[in-house]
Formats: structure tokens, C-alpha cells, sequence
């Protein structure tokens, strides 16, 4: 995955010319960190849970599996693809019919954009549970390095599909998941609601009754029916296990505790939605766009943008380090990535946290004359660090301080 970041963003880069070109609002800054965000976030957990869903698929391939099949020959690989597609159908479709799955798979549907950061959009909880969808697999014999590189195969097609540039592709449509197959799937009209899961091809949504072609007269509008109305990362992954609980816990009745957990997405049980209603869904309501200083949008770019770079290192260097330093280094992402979203959300609470980690940083950097996984790293580089995080505090504090005296919108803290 490492390797294919960079290729992920000169596509993204390509997308965007080609939307302006079009003179075409395809992208939001703060949409597509928020949406890059999350997907720098699953990455972090995926570094410390790969193990959990690779080593339960290796120990039931070794030990419950009735034969073992030859990794040497292409019909495995090819049966193997085949199998994965389908298994990855009924996950999908499965995540969207059953709440607790739907809890981890939502977050790369709350996205109210289109486009290639959408698709790397991914949950931080989908290992609790998708492991189970791919046992067959691991029983049937596929050996685990083949289950590896197909899942990796399978969830690189996908990227491409999540773009509006690329129109009708004909016969290609019918076969394969697609561009136009995929806009239907992540809309929310009731044309398009829960349909077309394939994540490589479409033909399993023929088969089993859930394609529905993308109709010009009714554009696909995109999101979720229970918007997320925020650009906190953390919030983006644990909002629907948090509404889940509050309706578990509220239910007078203990298999309406249950039964929350188990029914298809938006049910509720009867006496809880009667004491604590929510809003009908809104198809017109308006695009969330806290208002925010162009200065303080261009401090959340390139602070965002640094903030990749270190992503990339940490996914280089954290699987050869310590469980310990590891998980600091994952967790000064995370809280990076929480301040930045807030940041985004115009929140005082925001610049108090970014305030603290930057001036942190760079008394880190300068006190241990390391910075986790760059104990390699020569002095310049280090002296460089400490700058750009000192120059980024100062910078920050000067537009906090600007925006008061002028009164830019600020929000309240957590209202």
C-alpha cells in the first residue's frame, strides 16, 4: 500500500486538472482532508491488526482446512480472485443490512464529494468483523499468501471507480464494477439506495438482484441519510456504534437491545424513537461548510500535507520498531489528525490542540535530537524539523490572535 500511495495521488492530481478544466466542482479542501484523513487513519490501524485478520485466516488455512491449494498455479489465483469478488459482495452488501457492520463500513459513505480521496476513505474498525466473510476461502485450502495478494488486488480496483470524470463506459459496465456502476452505490436517492456491491465485478449484483444503472435524469446525490456534519476523524469512526449504544441503552425491552445491533441501518426501536426522535432526511439540506479564514484553510492544507509525508514514514518504519514506539508514533498521528479536523471545524478547541502540537513537536525533535522511527536522521535535518514546527507555532498563534481581533466566526468548544 505504501508503494501505491504515490500513484494514488498523480491520479488525483490528474482528476482534479480535469475537473477544473471541466470548470467542474468536484473537490472541498476541507472534504478531501477529511476524507485522506481517514484513510491515513485506517492505515495506522491496519499496521497493528493485519496480523489479527492475516493470522486468523493463516491458523484456519493450516489447521481446519481439508487440503492445501498449490500457490504455483494460475487456476488458484484465478478461482481464488473469483471467490475473494464474491465473498467481498456479500461483506458489502451485508454492511449495508446489518447496523453493526454498517457502524465500520459508513464511514466511507459519509462523504458528501465524489472522487479519488473518497475512495480512500476507509474505516478504522473493519477488522473486528470482516474476517469472518473470507473463512471459506482459508477452508477451501488458499493458502494465506494468496489471500493476501488478491484482498490487495481486489481493493486496488476499487480506487478508480470513485470518480465523476469518467462518464458511461458501455458493455464495460455490464460486466465490471465501474465508475457509473459505483456513483449509484454511494448515492442516497431512492433509486440508487443499497444497490450495486461488486467490488470488481458487477455481475453478483445481476445475479442476486441488487444492480440498478445510474439514470441521468435523477443524478446521484451523495453521503449518508444520517449526515456526519463534521470533519473530526475520530467522531467519523465511532458516531454510529455511539448512536447504537445510546439506543441499546435507552430500549425498554432487552431484544430491542439486541435487535439494534442486528437490523438493517436507521431502525430503531419503537419506544426509543418516540422519546428520542430524530430529523426526517433532507435530500436538499445544505453541504456541510464551516466557515473558516482562507489563511487558517491554507495553514490546515500544508499542515495536512506535511502530515502526509510523516504518514508515509510512519508506514515504512513502524513495522520494524518496537510495539511501544510504534504505538506513540500511531497516536501522535491520530491526535494530529483530531486537531486538524477541528481545526477544519473552525473550533477554539482546535487551535489549543494544534497549538500544543507543534510547540511539542519541535520540543521533541530539539530535546531528543530524534523523532521516533528518524533516530537516522543527520542534525540539518533535525535543526529543520524543529524550525518548521517552531514556525508553524508562531504562524498559528499569529492567525489565532488576527481572528479574534477581527472576528472571524470561531464555534464554540464540543458545541
Amino acid at each position: 500500500m505504501a508503494w501505491a500511495i504515490p500513484g494514488f495521488f498523480v491520479l488525483i492530481g490528474i482528476e482534479l486538472l480535469i475537473a477544473k478544466w471541466r470548470k467542474r466542482d468536484v473537490y472541498y479542501a476541507n472534504d478531501a482532508i477529511n476524507s485522506l484523513g481517514l484513510g491515513m487513519m485506517s492505515q495506522i490501524v491496519g499496521v497493528f491488526t493485519k496480523l489479527f485478520n492475516i493470522g486468523i485466516y493463516g491458523w484456519c488455512a493450516v489447521h481446519l482446512a481439508m487440503w492445501t491449494l498449490p500457490a504455483n498455479r494460475t487456476w488458484v489465483w484465478i478461482s481464488g480472485l473469483l471467490l475473494y469478488d464474491l465473498l467481498y459482495y456479500w461483506l458489502h452488501r451485508l454492511g449495508h443490512e446489518v447496523n453493526v457492520l454498517w457502524a465500520a463500513h459508513v464511514v466511507h459513505h459519509q462523504s458528501e464529494s465524489y472522487n479519488l480521496t473518497t475512495a480512500l476513505r476507509q474505516t478504522g474498525s473493519g477488522f473486528l468483523l470482516g474476517w469472518i466473510a473470507y473463512l471459506p476461502m482459508a477452508l477451501l485450502g488458499y493458502p494465506t499468501e494468496v489471500f493476501a495478494v488478491i484482498a490487495l488486488i481486489d481493493l486496488l480496483y476499487q480506487f478508480w471507480v470513485h470518480t465523476e470524470v469518467i462518464g458511461r463506459l458501455g458493455w464495460f459496465d455490464r460486466v465490471f464494477c465501474s465508475p457509473s456502476n459505483h456513483r449509484a452505490h454511494h448515492a442516497v436517492n431512492d433509486r440508487y439506495l443499497d444497490r450495486n456491491y461488486g467490488g470488481i465485478l458487477i455481475i453478483w449484483d445481476r445475479l442476486f438482484g441488487s444492480f440498478v444503472e445510474e439514470n441521468e435524469d435523477d443524478p446521484p446525490v451523495y453521503g449518508t441519510r444520517a449526515p456526519l456534519q463534521s470533519w473530526n476523524p475520530l467522531w467519523a469512526n465511532v458516531e454510529v456504534y455511539g448512536a447504537m449504544l445510546k439506543d441499546s441503552w435507552h430500549a425498554r425491552h432487552w431484544p430491542d437491545k439486541l435487535r439494534v445491533w442486528i437490523k438493517p441501518p436507521g431502525w430503531r426501536p419503537a419506544d426509543v424513537a418516540a422519546r428520542f426522535p430524530k430529523a426526517e432526511f433532507d435530500m436538499c439540506h445544505e453541504r456541510y461548510d464551516p466557515p473558516l479564514s482562507k489563511a487558517l484553510r491554507t495553514y490546515c492544507i500544508v499542515q495536512f500535507t506535511l502530515l502526509l509525508f510523516i504518514g508515509v514514514n510512519f508506514l515504512d518504519v513502524a513495522p520494524k520498531m518496537a510495539w511501544a514506539p510504534a504505538a506513540g508514533y500511531g497516536m501522535y498521528l491520530l491526535y494530529s489528525l483530531w486537531a486538524i479536523g477541528l481545526l477544519l471545524e473552525g473550533r477554539r478547541m482546535g487551535m489549543w490542540l494544534e497549538l500544543l502540537r507543534t510547540a511539542g513537536t519541535a520540543a521533541l525533535v530539539a530535546i531528543s535530537g530524534r523523532w521516533f522511527g528518524m533516530a537516522h536522521l543527520d542534525a540539518r535535518i533535525v535543526v529543520a524539523l524543529v524550525a518548521l514546527f517552531g514556525i508553524s507555532t508562531v504562524a498559528l498563534w499569529l492567525l489565532a490572535s488576527y481572528e479574534r481581533r477581527h472576528g472571524t466566526p470561531v464555534r464554540p468548544v464540543l458545541e
